[in-house]
């Protein structure tokens, strides 16, 4: 049997090493987003360090905001595609202005809300009054 390498990593320490869960891993895997290793037989399978490289990068683009969808596309990309990456990355911050917007609008919202509660003097609570549809 062969040594094992040092530069190879089980599915818990590359999971700890990308801050996910192993079902994470698991389900990047069933969705084609990582690969699934060779699992010889009788021992476990094991993940080389460009797999980190690639689960960091898939969490990384999240934390940005992209789909599965999109990370799918950004990884079958390459660097000669520029021009189809920034395409996805002005799609993403179209839609990060608008979900900034849209927050915008909730917080004003809600400022409104709870300054008529506080100069309320009524029993019943204007937030709530505010959030039951009429006639109900």
């Amino acid at each position: 049997m062969a040594p094992k390498s040092t530069n190879f990593l089980t599915i818990g320490q590359l999971a700890r090493a990308a801050e996910v869960s192993v079902e994470t891993i698991r389900y990047y895997q069933r969705t084609g987003l990582m690969r699934t290793p060779a699992k010889p037989l009788g021992e476990i399978r094991r993940y080389h360090h460009d797999d980190l490289s690639r689960l960091r990068f898939i969490r990384r683009a999240k934390e940005l905001g992209f789909s599965l969808k999109d990370i799918h596309a950004l990884l079958q990309l390459d660097e000669k595609s520029c021009d189809d990456v920034r395409e996805l990355a002005e799609h993403k911050l179209i839609d990060v202005h608008k979900r900034i917007s849209d927050l915008e609008s909730v917080a004003k919202s809600l400022s409104t809300m709870i300054r008529q509660c506080e100069s309320s003097d009524q029993p019943a609570c204007p937030i709530i009054d505010s959030l039951t549809p009429p006639g109900t």
